[in-house]
């Protein structure tokens, strides 16, 4: 009798606790977003142009995205699709209980892991769906606005208390209405395979390979545990390990490499991408590299800004995951000093991911935010794709090009140089790391530094 108090009482604890995240992190979709009419968009290296129809009729002042389509002409409903289409990874609650604690939201603490599925789903939908896909369905989002997104919440929770009143097991909640299905060809019926595909791999269960649960499994070897704050370092390399220990046969193709003290070493680099696949196929495998830079001390310094602009609009980026303090945030693009991100600062319900025909709508962001680059958080972590070894060398040298153009008479964030990292005194190199998160010399780094802690040489 005693139990069953005790899991009465824990019940509405979490019913409350429910409340008070979806009340907390509601807001976010809430809030009003502005684009200039009169300067470009850029979205993951695509470039969309916002003009008025009559050219005396521009503003200065911005439109409001959601009446962009009425009030403008030009590109932006492939703007909109574009960004849609974008996989979307945030707060989610009520999932299984992540294993060795009590936890089954990531609400308030799990941002950066968030951020850096983001980035890596970026990087997997450009090796198996390409730059140019979009979600056929992204337009149907429209109707999902911030009112209707609460409003959903708030039914939620009412079916969650009203349930718990009359004792019903679960809460009956009339679901969202969902857009009629399309006549498909045999590309876009393949495309939509790989889109759930690639949704599945994030989910919030034990099993998915990316998920938050195997994530933060990788993340006790560097001494983190649920509930922690992860910083873009740190999840740079639990992405790594993630990726290296999947099992998904669809994954072989794909590799990531880390930077190390803000150096891309080519070799190693190269090397990755012709290691031999687990199946023994031949070929090169693509590579995702991620680059842990700090933008300034203590604050951003605003030198950086082109560079950073210069990152987004290239067709290799996949996106930089930073923000505030103990705040992450996607950074998919910008337009003029300000850049386009996704927030993950929003707690949805958990999806099960494995039954069939899951509801893909709260993996898709409705609408961007911008944030002015001088309010970034100086650490964060660049992401890059590349399909072959000609691809990565092309990037190296745009990126060694616009690092050099953009220091100013100072070093670059971060560079690339030619051969291992053994050749320059190194204990190992990448791809002979021990079967643990960091390799020796990444430990003792970080016992003198912090996670979020870098040298600008």
């Amino acid at each position: 009798m005693e139990a069953t108090g005790t899991d009465e009482v824990e019940k509405i604890k979490s019913k409350f606790m429910s409340a008070w995240h979806n009340m907390k992190y509601s807001w976010v979709l809430k809030t009003k977003t502005y684009f200039s009419r009169n300067s470009p968009v850029f979205l993951l290296g695509k470039c969309y142009h916002f003009k008025t129809e009559e050219s005396g009729e521009l503003s200065t002042d911005g439109s409001n995205f959601d009446q962009l389509t009425t009030e403008i002409s030009g590109n932006v409903e492939e703007f909109r699709r574009d960004f849609i289409s974008r996989i979307w990874l945030t707060y989610r609650e009520e999932f299984p209980q992540i294993q060795g604690s009590a936890l089954t939201t990531d609400c308030g603490w799990g941002c950066t892991l968030r951020t850096g599925q983001m980035l890596l789903a970026q990087a997997l939908m450009l090796h198996f769906l390409g730059r140019a896909w979009v979600w056929p369905e992204a337009l149907d989002m429209e109707s999902c606005d911030s009112e209707s997104w609460t409003s959903s919440t708030v039914r939620k929770l009412t079916a969650s208390f009203e349930a718990s009143l009359t004792a019903e097991r679960e809460p009956r909640i009339l679901p969202r209405r969902r857009p009629a299905r399309r006549d498909w060809d045999v590309t876009e019926m393949r495309n939509e395979v790989y889109h759930r595909k690639i949704i599945s791999w994030f989910g919030d269960s034990p099993p998915a390979a990316f998920g938050l649960h195997q994530l933060i499994e990788h993340g006790k070897k560097s001494g983190k545990v649920a509930g922690d704050w992860y910083g873009p370092a740190v999840v740079a390399h639990i992405l790594r390990k993630a990726v290296e220990e999947a099992r998904d046969p669809e994954l072989e193709g794909v590799t990531v490499y880390v930077a190390q003290d803000c150096t891309v070493y080519s070799s190693d680099v190269i090397d990755r991408q012709c290691s031999v696949m687990d199946s023994g196929k031949g070929g090169t495998k693509a590579v995702i590299i991620l680059v842990p830079v700090r933008l300034g001390g203590e604050r951003t310094n605003t030198d950086y800004l082109e560079f950073v602009k210069g990152i987004l609009s290239l067709e290799y980026c996949v996106g930089i995951i930073g923000g505030k303090p103990k705040q992450s945030y996607y950074f998919a693009g910008f337009q003029d000093d300000s850049l386009i991100y996704m927030d993950p600062h929003y707690c949805q319900s958990f999806v099960d991911v494995s039954i069939k025909d899951f509801p893909l709508e709260s993996f898709h962001c409705p609408s961007p935010k911008k944030m002015s680059f001088k309010k970034m958080d100086p650490s964060c972590t660049i992401g890059f794709y590349c399909r072959t070894v000609q691809d990565f060398e092309k990037a190296s040298e745009e990126i060694t090009k616009m690092l050099n153009s953009s220091s100013k008479e100072k070093y670059p964030l971060f560079t690339f140089v030619k051969g291992h990292s053994r050749d320059y005194d190194f204990a190992s190199s990448p791809l002979h790391e021990e079967n643990d998160l960091f390799s020796e010399d990444e430990k003792k780094r970080l016992k003198r530094f912090s996670a979020e802690e870098f040298v600008l040489l």
